[in-house]
């Protein structure tokens, strides 16, 4: 925590929260009036424990954001590297003008699109998001690994021999690693903002549900009556996403300084 200072401790809270939290949760949780003071951080738009909302609602947008852009990692690093490495032209086209197309639709028109289409759920999200994310690494991937594949390096290992394996993955993918490290705080705070408008809108969860981004939404109608139970998960999404961010500057520049 303390390597990386005021950042680690903003990623912290809410990942704890949302790891957690659930744990703390009772069972049967009581109701009372709406917008009350009666509780640590009083009650929500149906008269429930804000502060039990809050330990319950991390999961679905932290945690999902965090599954879809290690997905997005996943299917896109692969994707990108064997498009790079392709001898074959016709291969590289077919591995990357159908993810232009992708990319030429707004991110949100496609998650209404298909989150209408496919229903609700986490894994929905996840998925929805992944895709969504997919091209983009895909795209920085293939950039990168095409400037790796011209060295000579590379072409030694090729006379060698070597598996693909070794050559694509080991080789080329350590090689990378610091142009995706700097791409994932960027991709982790999109993912966040898209899981986050997602639950904001409804789309891929229940509209009661015990959500972050679902309590900013159904209790703003009550700001000035009991503002903490939109102003904590607001804030707690805000420190997520400026905390990744920060995170990965500093290691970043610890690792430029080496």
């Amino acid at each position: 925590m303390k390597r990386f200072g005021v950042g680690g401790l903003l990623i912290a809270v809410p990942l704890l929260l949302a790891l957690l939290g659930p744990l703390f949760v009772p069972e049967t949780q009581t109701r009372g009036a709406p917008f009350m003071p009666d509780h640590f951080l009083g009650t929500d738009f149906v008269g429930r424990d804000v502060w039990h909302q809050v330990l319950a609602g991390g999961q679905s947008v932290a945690l999902v954001a965090l599954l879809a852009t290690a997905g997005a990692y996943v299917v896109g690093v692969p994707w990108g590297v064997l498009a790079a490495t392709s001898r074959v032209r016709a291969v590289d086209e077919l591995l990357m003008r159908p993810l232009d197309l992708l990319l030429a639709i707004p991110s949100l028109l496609v998650l209404i699109l298909l989150a209408t289409i496919a229903g609700q759920g986490i894994a929905v999200i996840v998925g929805i998001v992944t895709l969504i994310n997919f091209p983009d690494v895909a795209r920085i991937s293939r950039a990168a690994a095409l400037e790796i594949a011209g060295r000579p390096a590379l072409e030694a290992m090729r006379l060698q021999g070597e598996s693909w394996w070794r050559k694509s993955i080991v080789y080329i993918g350590r090689s990378m690693a610091r142009t995706l490290a700097a791409d994932v705080g960027v991709r982790l705070t999109g993912a966040l903002y898209l899981v986050a408008s997602a639950s904001f809108l409804g789309i891929g969860v229940a509209p009661d549900a015990a959500d972050w981004a679902v309590m900013v939404d159904r209790n703003r109608g009550g700001l000035f009556l009991q503002p903490l139970a939109v102003v904590v998960p607001a804030l707690l999404i805000v420190a997520l996403s400026i905390g990744l961010n920060l995170v990965f500057d500093k290691a970043l520049r610890k690792e430029a300084r080496t």
